[in-house]
């Protein structure tokens, strides 16, 4: 199993990026190691609703301007990168 999905989210009034953990014990941790990202205004951990496989989610909000494509790439890579670094100091 992945460590964590992410999805591009459209919304009337913002476009956000969800990441959906398969340890929901970890979404502080997560949360504050996003936290670095410039362009990122808001990061919230949200009750999932629907059908996702987890019930919780982490709702990463942009700055105006920021383009979304690009930020999800590079925030995927950072958590990649987060999840190497934590299983090897296993």
């Amino acid at each position: 199993m992945l460590p964590f999905r992410s999805e591009i989210r459209n919304s009337p009034s913002h476009q956000t990026i969800k990441i959906f953990l398969a340890d929901e014990s970890l979404d502080s941790r997560i949360k504050k190691h996003l936290e670095h990202f410039n362009e990122i205004e808001e990061i919230e951990i949200r009750q999932s609703i629907g059908q996702n496989r987890a019930n919780e989610n982490i709702t990463i909000f942009l700055k105006e301007g920021a383009d979304i494509t690009k930020m999800k790439a590079s925030i995927d890579s950072s958590l990649w990168w987060y999840f190497e670094e934590d299983m090897v100091d296993e």
